[in-house]
């Protein structure tokens, strides 16, 4: 079912699109600071440095993985905004090298603006990206809320020794990029402007499991998924967390097909430009980096694929761990 003539577009109805409404990564730090202290034996991966999704130890060889996201639209059509929610959602756990298990939804509806017939459109899109990825959604929560917002909490699980980490990196290794990045920038084109973009809409349904699994396979044991702060937020929350520097090649990062002609035309998010705001002390450009290149690389993704230390095959290769100035990155063209 697609809007009716006289509905308001999806995009048209939140302040931001995707991850791009995410709270800003400095401010969001501020605030979850206050469950600092927390120490629990059975959990392996917490707080401390803001990994894709937490784990908790149940038994030796088994730990059990938890994430939530939601977002505002991302794309006028519900269907695909259903998907790409769910296909983000699933991402977290495929971040840490773990297999989905079960789903639960996260609605909020303007119930007196929209039909409920487009919130089925929605939960229909959601529900084919996570049959896809053979993970049951059993139910959920809902809010009346003024602004549309849908997504997932996943439970998953993985080997609590195999886990893919941000804290894991080690300095000389490469670094593998597994989706192009530019779509923050086609869909603010396409929340301003109505154009539909088929290419943004593919990377972003497109699953991240045969990549968590092939960087599994590959002896890959830190990584993150590329999201609403952008590769270089990532990066840099990666680098941090493990103690090593990072360099860029910018030529060698892919984007989808539209990116640099959205990225000259000026549709750059806010969610974008304070990304940058957030990591740019902690970044050296050298020469011949342009701002647009760093804008570009700060774009805020929604259901970006996986930022892999180590070379996985198949898939490019962009830069590289280093030894010096640990938690800075390097950007070089």
């Amino acid at each position: 079912m697609a809007l009716s003539a006289d509905s308001p577009r999806l995009t048209t109805m939140a302040h931001g699109g995707g991850c791009a409404c995410k709270i800003p990564p400095g401010e969001l730090e501020q605030a979850v600071s206050a469950l600092s202290g927390q120490r629990y034996e059975q959990v392996v991966v917490g707080l401390d440095d803001g990994d894709d999704a937490a784990a908790v130890r149940i038994r030796g060889d088994l730990a059990v993985l938890s994430t939530a996201d939601f977002f505002t639209p991302v794309v006028d059509s519900p269907a695909d905004w259903g998907r790409i929610a769910a296909a983000n959602a699933l991402s977290d756990i495929y971040a840490m090298g773990g297999e989905p298990v079960v789903a639960i939804n996260l609605v909020g509806w303007p119930r007196d603006v929209l039909p409920f017939e487009l919130l089925q459109e929605v939960l229909r899109g959601g529900l084919e990206v996570a049959q896809e990825a053979g993970c049951p959604v059993i139910g959920g929560h809902s809010v009346d809320d003024p602004e549309p917002k849908y997504g997932m909490a996943v439970t998953g699980t993985a080997h609590p020794d195999r886990l893919l980490r941000n804290d894991a990196a080690q300095a000389g290794l490469p670094l593998t990029l597994t989706k192009p990045i530019g779509v923050g920038l086609l869909n603010n084109r396409h929340k301003t402007t109505g154009e539909v973009f088929d290419q943004a809409i593919a990377t972003m349904t497109q699953l991240n499991r045969d990549a968590s699994r092939a960087a599994l396979e590959a002896g890959a044991r830190a990584a993150t998924d590329v999201t609403g702060f952008g590769l270089l937020g990532h990066l840099f929350k990666m680098c941090r967390a493990s103690g090593v520097g990072a360099e860029i090649d910018v030529t060698a990062v892919p984007l989808v097909d539209g990116a640099s002609e959205a990225l000259r035309d000026g549709y750059i998010s806010g969610g974008t430009r304070r990304n940058l705001d957030w990591v740019r002390p902690h970044v050296d450009a050298a020469a011949g980096v342009r701002d647009e290149d760093l804008l570009l690389l700060a774009d805020a993704q929604t259901s970006g694929g996986l930022l892999v230390v180590g070379e996985v095959p198949g898939y490019p290769v962009i830069g590289r761990t280093t030894a010096e100035t640990p938690g800075r990155v390097t950007i070089r063209r």
